[in-house]
């Protein structure tokens, strides 16, 4: 079973209320058992909402890094809340791989982008996609299919 970020498949769940529908991706999953999930909305977050971005702690600051909206807002508890619900859902399923929509705060499998709201993307993970790593399910970016 493959667990699939939502927004690839076409469904309408991106922060901007659009989606990533990918054409690979779904190619990719012809005669594959898959599973759609949007951690996003399975931590309660709304369709369409504020874009958010992982922020690094601050210098000497040892706390873990925090997720925020353009707005401002913490939502990291959104964010943690679904990355618990991807992994419980891959688990439920007995997924073995997760397909993931790179530079998501989610999904990102390679890279993030850097908490400026600028664009710029930097080395990292989402929240859901490093959950899930380390719960041994190998992971895809949807940029690699």
């Amino acid at each position: 079973m493959i667990l699939v970020s939502a927004c690839l498949l076409g469904v309408k769940c991106k922060y901007s209320g659009g989606d990533n529908f990918s054409p690979a991706v779904l190619a990719y999953l012809q005669d594959q058992e898959y599973i759609a999930c949007c951690p996003e909305m399975l931590g309660g977050l709304p369709t369409p909402r504020p874009p958010a971005e992982i922020q690094a702690p601050a210098d000497g600051d040892s706390g873990p890094a925090k997720v925020l909206n353009r707005e401002g807002q913490d939502v990291s508890a959104a964010f943690l809340q679904g990355a618990e619900a991807a992994l419980a859902l891959a688990l439920e399923n007995a997924a073995d791989t997760a397909i993931l929509k790179e530079g998501s705060p989610s999904c990102g499998v390679h890279c993030i982008y850097d908490g400026s709201f600028s664009g710029k993307k930097i080395p990292g993970s989402g929240l859901s996609a490093a959950l899930l790593k380390e719960n041994g399910i190998r992971l895809i970016s949807s940029d690699e299919l």
